[in-house]
Parts: structure tokens; C-alpha cells; sequence
């Protein structure tokens, strides 16, 4: 994992002088390079393993109001502190140390925050939706384990990153590979296989829904555009969502170790307004993906639900005595 960080200094080494532009500027800089490398059938070649990695949260933290760049000082700060050893705490088995997490760094242009629109870098959300998390967050205490249901799909080992994706602690890959009429991204994290038509047809019958939605993708120019719709009810992505969410991706190669990607979010019963988040994605150019195996047959889902029943059991006791 740590050749991860390696690659991305290399980029960030190279794009030093993008370090003052806005991330608009940014891109249309490192496009003017036009760069042009193409698979034997004339596309864009996306191909290799790229890293979504990002020390740069999705949202502008509220406390760094309308501070829109890091300093270059700042960003290594940030990486330092990941860089610490956990503190052992009593009655507290742990976690990895420092040499399992690979949460990248802060993006090479400085912003404060992947979002770009809205400018203040925020989730321009609704307050019906605010209402709803709160409920569901209620619901969730109150009822952490009453059966793996009530447990999230990163816990069930169903999905993690979702799509697009919102980088954790560590396997934050994608590894595209194409074909004249599709491109396939590999996950991972939990090594969820996106296949991508490029050949115009109907996207899947409403009726249909999936885990990371029904993905559909096009070429405008050198860029991928990738659209996706149709997730389950079921879905939850690392921000508010719905079924009727559609995320439309865009994917740029702009030299051999950087693709610019952004995305958009759209819907309306969850934001007031659509809003987009761009994050450079580094190459890693040594690294080989593994099976990433989650729980290794999920044995945690069963100690999580034995517990939840003992804790019941024993606050019945408890009420009986009393």
C-alpha cells in the first residue's frame, strides 16, 4: 500500500506548478498537454491501476469557512498525522497500525474539499433529508442488531465504495481495463466488477435495480462520461442518496500517471441542486490487486448478532430483578 503514496508523490512532484490554480484551472492545464495515447482500436487508453485515495474529505470542513485552498504546508501536516502509531487503549483490542492504511494524501490542487460546486464546497442539501438521516440515525441506536438487516452493506460485506466512489483507510483502487465496446472497473474493495457498455444500448427497465446501480458510458472527446442509474432502495452511498440518484463520471488521462476524474449528483428529492466533485487519480504503476475477502465468510455478522442477543438477554434479566 505504501507505493500508493510513493506514486502520488511522483505526481505531485511533477504538477507542482498546479499547485495555486483552482481545480478548474487545474484540469484545463494538465489537458493542454494533450496528451494523446490511445488503445490499438484509436480510444483513449484508461488502462492500469489508478488510486482514489484522498486525505481531502468530500465536504469543505464547516470550520475552514470560505478557506478554499490548503497551504502546501498544511497538506503535509494532514499526511503526518496519518502517519502516527494508534495509542493503545485499556479494554480495547485495537486496530492496524500506521503500515495497513493508505488514505493518500491531500489532492494535488490544495482545495479543502472534492467538491467544487457549490464553491463553498458543501452538499447542498435538503432539509427533508437532514430530517430523514436524523430519523434513520434514531432507528439505528435503538435498534443496532435486531438482525443483519439493520446492519450496513459494508458490514454485510455487500458493497463499500459505492459509485462513485468515497475513498476509506485503505484498497482504494480502480483498475480499468477496455474492449472497443466496454471498459471494466475492478474494485478493491471487496472486488465489485463494473462493466460499462460503450454501444449506445437502453439502459436496464426501471424495475430493475442493483447494488452499484445500471452504468452506462460514452466518449466525448478523450473524457469517459459513465452514467449510472437504477440503484436499489437498498444502496447506500458515503453521502445521501437515493434510488434516484444518477451520478454521471468522467474520466480524462492526461499522462501516464494521472487520469483527472470528476463526478456530478443529481436528485432532486435528496439536494436542492446538482453538485460535483473532482479528485486526480494517481497511477500505481507496481501494485497488484488482491481478493479482498471482507470478513472471510463474514464470522463477524454472527458475534455482532450473539451479542446484540446476549445484551438483550441480560437487560431482561436485569428488568426482572428489579
Amino acid at each position: 500500500m505504501k507505493n500508493k503514496f510513493v506514486a502520488a508523490l511522483v505526481v505531485f512532484a511533477t504538477l507542482a506548478g498546479f499547485m495555486s490554480l483552482s481545480a478548474a484551472s487545474f484540469a484545463q492545464q494538465a489537458d493542454s498537454e494533450e496528451y494523446n495515447k490511445s488503445t490499438p482500436w484509436g480510444d483513449p487508453d484508461l488502462q492500469g491501476n489508478w488510486s482514489y485515495a484522498s486525505l481531502t474529505p468530500l465536504q469543505r470542513p464547516q470550520r475552514l469557512g470560505e478557506k478554499m485552498f490548503y497551504t502546501p504546508e498544511e497538506a503535509e501536516e494532514i499526511f503526518a498525522r496519518t502517519q502516527l502509531e494508534p495509542t493503545d487503549r485499556p479494554g480495547d483490542v485495537g486496530s492496524y497500525n500506521v503500515e495497513w492504511f493508505d488514505r493518500g494524501a491531500v489532492s494535488l490542487d490544495l482545495r479543502t474539499s472534492l467538491i467544487v460546486d457549490p464553491p463553498n464546497g458543501r452538499l447542498p442539501i435538503r432539509e427533508e433529508t437532514v430530517q430523514r438521516q436524523a430519523a434513520q440515525a434514531a432507528y439505528t441506536r435503538e435498534h443496532p442488531a435486531d438482525s443483519w438487516l439493520d446492519r450496513t452493506n459494508w458490514d454485510r460485506c455487500i458493497t463499500y465504495h459505492g459509485v462513485p466512489p468515497i475513498s476509506s483507510g485503505y484498497n482504494n483502487t480502480y483498475k480499468i481495463v477496455q474492449n472497443p465496446d466496454y471498459v471494466a472497473i475492478v474494485v478493491e474493495m471487496i472486488h465489485d466488477v463494473r462493466i460499462i457498455p460503450l454501444d449506445g444500448r437502453p439502459r436496464l427497465d426501471g424495475r430493475i435495480r442493483q447494488w452499484n446501480g445500471d452504468s452506462r458510458g460514452h466518449w466525448e472527446g478523450d473524457t469517459l462520461v459513465v452514467e449510472t442509474t437504477n440503484f436499489s432502495d437498498k444502496t447506500r452511498h458515503r453521502f445521501p442518496s437515493s434510488s434516484n440518484t444518477r451520478a454521471i463520471e468522467r474520466f480524462t488521462r492526461v499522462s501516464d500517471v494521472l487520469i483527472n476524474y470528476s463526478f456530478t449528483i443529481e436528485d432532486p428529492d435528496v439536494y436542492t441542486s446538482s453538485w460535483t466533485a473532482i479528485r486526480p487519480m494517481p497511477a500505481l504503476e507496481d501494485y497488484d490487486l488482491y481478493e479482498y475477502a471482507c470478513h472471510e465468510g463474514n464470522y463477524a455478522m454472527t458475534y455482532i448478532l450473539r451479542g446484540a442477543r446476549i445484551e438483550e438477554m441480560e437487560a431482561g434479566e436485569a428488568s426482572e430483578n428489579n
